[in-house]
């Protein structure tokens, strides 16, 4: 619906830019169907010498203006127009053409891309081009971009052409060239820096030639293209492509590190030292107390260790944990144990089986009296009434399993069940970060912020209001995760890289 894409854009810091020359005869109507999406529309007057102002200012909605006295290109406004959105706050933009080729009715699929991909550039990818009725010189000029655009950067792109498309601001370079040719040296760049491109595909309407407003000079602007590819290319070969490597091999290099510091470090310290602990000595609830205390320390230092190498945990919401709670948590990644686990001493989980017979740290999990879920509820609910008695909390991912895309999967119901039958509350936290910087099937970590957020808890008279049965609890407490979920998502995006 165009008003929760309104919401959800201003949640997300995005706004709309539209850059304009002499397009009196379709700007009203663009920019007029793009605020039936978005609430804040900027259009960039390229040293217009026709009455698009008027129109504009005729509009019952005015867009925000942005004026620049003398015409100097495409690239030019962009670059005037990001820096003002930027500073008004805006995190991202779209932009589109004011020739009326573009359609606003899609803005609502960059959002969701946005969503799915929250530090990319998205790329309009217009269908019908091979059907639309364009001129040969038209035609060769796309496949020759990008030909020219995946030698340089080793992206396969379908359409480098296009002006339809969502920038992170924050990300790409802020020094373009001034015509037509920017929009292809941006890619170029911001494919070198690491920022992801993704391409969306997108609806276009080419007008009949003789209704068509142009700006394009055949001959010079495709000369400027030519030589700017040119330029790409040598640069690519010093920088470009070296400036890649690197960075891949930053990053295969710190996952490495970090994979390797946390096999050296428990298979030569913290193994043998807890083995020691738990065999010298008898067998009690003290020594029970430390190995938990010693696990919660362990991982507020994991942590720590994620937050040097750029990927820090932020807590939000606080729980004194004086009472024992059903913890729920949403599943992304292998990360998201150890903000978990760095909450409270006074915690054990229910754990896959691989986790429970773990040849390098399953002997420490099972002392922990951390149960796998595969024994069945009703066959581990008496030990767990006894965990709750002493004051201990259980953790449970109600999706069992984790996601691959960062959505929330089906809640099963076995937290709803204990939460009922051991009489203690649900206690919700959410998870955004983790499934970005290691997702499911992922080696290599990438730099992102993890953040937790504690709910209030739910207490089991509340549950009851919401459901009759444990199915039903859970379809609600998954529609209450996916909102939060996205409220968090919305509020972290567009703070990333500040």
């Amino acid at each position: 619906m165009p008003e929760d894409c309104k919401i959800s854009l201003k949640q997300r810091g995005i706004c709309v830019v539209i850059p304009t020359f002499n397009n009196a005869g379709t700007v009203a109507d663009v920019v007029a169907r793009a605020q039936a999406f978005c609430e804040d529309v900027f259009v960039v007057l390229d040293g217009c010498t026709d009455d698009t102002a008027a129109r504009l200012e005729a509009l019952p909605e005015k867009p925000r203006l942005i004026v620049i006295e003398q015409n100097k290109g495409k690239g030019n406004a962009l670059k005037e127009g990001f820096r003002q959105v930027r500073e008004a706050g805006f995190a991202y933009a779209i932009t589109l053409d004011a020739d009326g080729q573009h359609y606003p009715e899609d803005i609502p699929l960059f959002l969701e891309a946005n969503r799915k991909h929250p530090d990319a550039l998205i790329v309009g990818s217009r269908l019908g081009l091979k059907e639309a009725t364009r001129s040969k010189g038209s035609r060769f000029a796309n496949a020759f971009s990008n030909f020219w655009f995946c030698l340089q950067t080793g992206i396969p792109l379908r359409d480098t052409q296009t002006g339809y498309r969502l920038y992170p601001l924050k990300r790409i370079p802020r020094h373009l060239s001034g015509r037509y040719e920017a929009e292809l040296a941006l890619l170029v760049l911001s494919a070198w820096r690491g920022v992801p491109l993704v391409s969306q595909d997108v609806r276009v309407f080419y007008p009949s030639r003789e209704e068509r407003v142009s700006h394009f000079r055949p001959g010079l602007d495709f000369a400027r293209i030519t030589v700017l590819n040119v330029f790409l290319c040598i640069l690519a070969l010093v920088y470009g492509w070296p400036r890649t490597l690197l960075r891949w091999t930053f990053r295969i290099l710190k996952s490495l590190l970090v994979f390797l510091f946390y096999v050296l470090l428990m298979t030569f310290l913290v193994m043998p030292g807890v083995w020691l602990f738990l065999k010298i000595g008898p067998q009690t609830e003290e020594k029970k107390e430390k190995l938990h205390r010693f696990i919660c320390w362990f991982a507020r230092m994991g942590t720590r260790l994620f937050g040097w190498v750029g990927n820090p945990f932020i807590l939000t919401g606080k729980d004194d944990f004086q009472r024992p709670a059903i913890i729920t948590c949403n599943h992304q990644s292998h990360l998201d144990l150890l903000p978990m686990l760095a909450l409270t001493p006074k915690l054990v989980i229910l754990t896959a089986d691989w986790v429970w017979n773990n040849p390098l740290y399953g002997f420490i999990i099972r002392e922990a009296d951390f149960l796998p879920a595969s024994q069945g509820l009703e066959a581990i609910t008496p030990r767990l009434a006894q965990l709750v008695e002493k004051g201990y909390s259980i953790a449970i991912y109600p999706e069992s399993t984790r996601s691959l895309d960062g959505s929330i999967g089906r809640f099963h119901q076995g937290a709803f069940y204990l939460a009922d039958v051991l009489g203690v509350d649900i206690l919700p936290t959410v998870i955004y970060g983790a499934g970005r910087a290691l997702p499911k099937h992922g080696r290599i970590l990438r730099r992102w912020p993890i953040h937790l957020e504690m709910d209030e808890r739910i207490s089991p008279e509340t549950l009851k209001e919401k459901g009759e049965t444990y199915k039903s609890q859970a379809s609600w407490l998954r529609k209450y995760y996916k909102e939060r979920y996205t409220q968090i998502a919305d509020k972290v995006d567009q703070t990333l890289y500040e």
